[in-house]
């Protein structure tokens, strides 16, 4: 085999569902089967192994095989090994990667990984997170450390008199639960990313507990969803306080919930919305195994495990490589290529309405031109229906790619550009991609869209059910 002919196969893979809107898409799958496959049919490759650590003894390895240095082909590892390292680092989350079986690649990864490197905005955003330096470490095959990780249960808890909450980027939700029913649910349009003071946040945040408080005769729990990352109730990293300057995010912005914990006196809990749709889904559903996508202002991801717990992942798919294509689109926060932000999301939706012809109005918001897409489709509109069919396309080739990495049974499909029409097409189209691309796929993994009661008020019990109540409930 020629290096010229492996790669123009990596690179001109043709799709059996073609994309309406987007003929320039290279999906990642694709790409990755098409690479593995031509290192197991050569002689000439050898065995590679990639960790992901984190605190705690949490550590991810992932082992693969590559092109070795005698077979002429190893120029082809890099953009691989590139793709899988920042998909991998993304999904388990973590501080240090370490490159077992060839110093060539892991002084590639430390060099797009350093101060200056391609990769610079990972590594910065890891070493944040976590709060430790990040680095690339380069090992021998056989000092590859072991796997070691851990998962724990979340939420199900329905007793007592409790709150739950969303913060999105363009509305937040809030509802007051009894005993696992709803009995009030409001959501709010805001505007949180471009607010430079957290008092903000924390005011609007303390005024829908009070409203949904307000219809309870106590307060028992809080429980909550935001995009972004939190660890143990500490804001690591969330799109609703990017207008917050750094020094103000870490004076007043980390510790918010504990703030507000103070202020309530009962147990609460905030974790990542991504998460908290697959808590809505698996308790809903009855089902475990469950991956949550929720689209949004930008995608968030959640996973539960077979055994219905969660593990210590990171879980952000809106970083996850999903297009390859040299012309994909540039993510606003890292600058790479073909990151699942802008496939799953309203900037989806306006950057191919654009592609489709149709004109938006500037002045409006992300989520009021998502909503005109969205009224065109009850229209008729065939462009319209094509910007979904189109994202449709990318979520089913996304689903095979994410299904290298978890074991899925069910995708959950939630967010509010799945509401509506444009939500089943969405469905149909990914449907489509699994049953023609990934047959073995399509008859194991279910994929569900929930009525817009369960979207809402499910995540809302979700959330809610969170906290742990320690103490015995007195509701005389």
């Amino acid at each position: 085999m020629s290096s010229n002919f492996i790669e123009k196969n990596l690179l001109e893979t043709d799709l059996k569902c073609k994309l309406p809107l987007d003929s320039d898409f290279k999906p990642s799958i694709l790409w990755q089967m098409a690479f593995i496959k031509s290192t197991g049919d050569s002689l000439k490759s050898i065995p590679v192994s990639i960790g992901i650590e984190k605190s705690n003894g949490c550590r991810f390895v992932y082992k693969t095989r590559v092109f070795s240095e005698e077979s002429g082909l190893s120029n082809l590892n890099y953009q691989y090994v590139r793709q899988l390292v920042k998909t991998l680092l993304w999904i388990y989350g973590g501080y240090k990667i370490i490159i077992s079986g060839s110093e060539k690649i892991g002084k590639y990864i430390r060099d797009i990984y350093s101060e200056n490197g391609e990769h610079s905005f990972d590594a910065k955003f890891m070493a944040g997170i976590y709060e430790k330096p990040f680095e690339v470490v380069s090992v021998s095959i056989d000092e590859i450390p072991s796997a070691g990780g851990e998962s724990m249960s979340l939420g199900r808890h329905l007793e007592g008199y409790r709150i739950g909450f969303d913060l999105g980027a363009s509305d937040r939700k809030v509802s007051a639960v009894i005993d696992g029913e709803v009995v009030f649910s409001e959501e709010v349009v805001w505007n949180p990313g471009n607010q430079s003071n957290p008092s903000y946040h924390y005011h609007e945040i303390m005024s829908m507990l009070h409203r949904a408080a307000a219809h309870m005769p106590r307060v028992n729990a809080i429980g909550g969803s935001s995009a972004g990352i939190y660890i143990d109730n500490r804001v690591r990293s969330a799109s609703i306080f990017r207008g917050v300057s750094q020094e103000l995010f870490n004076k007043k912005v980390k510790n918010i919930f504990f703030d507000i914990q103070k202020k309530w006196g009962v147990p609460l809990k905030v974790i990542n919305d991504g998460e908290v749709t697959a808590l809505a889904g698996s308790m809903s559903l009855k089902k475990n195994a469950i991956l949550g996508i929720a689209m949004g202002s930008s995608e968030a991801g959640g996973y539960i495990n077979k055994t219905g717990n969660i593990n210590n992942w990171l879980n952000e798919l809106a970083f996850i490589p999903v297009d390859m294509s040299a012309r994909a689109p540039l993510d606003e926060w890292s600058g790479d290529r073909g990151c699942g932000a802008q496939y799953f999301s309203q900037l989806a939706v306006i950057r191919l309405a654009k592609k489709a012809g149709i004109v938006l109005d500037n002045k409006q918001t992300p989520a009021e031109k998502l909503k005109s897409v969205q009224d065109m489709i009850k229209k008729g509109n065939e462009s319209a229906m094509k910007i979904f069919e189109t994202i449709g396309c990318y979520l089913g080739y996304s689903i095979a790619y994410y299904a290298i990495f978890y074991e899925i049974g069910t995708v959950l499909i939630l967010g509010r550009v799945t509401s509506g029409q444009g939500g089943h097409i969405i469905l149909e189209k990914a449907e489509e991609v699994l049953k023609k691309e990934f047959p073995e796929l399509y008859k194991k993994i279910t994929l569900n869209l929930p009525d817009e009661s369960i979207r809402r008020v499910g995540q809302s019990i979700a959330a809610a059910s969170l906290p742990i109540i320690e103490n015995n409930i007195n509701k005389s």
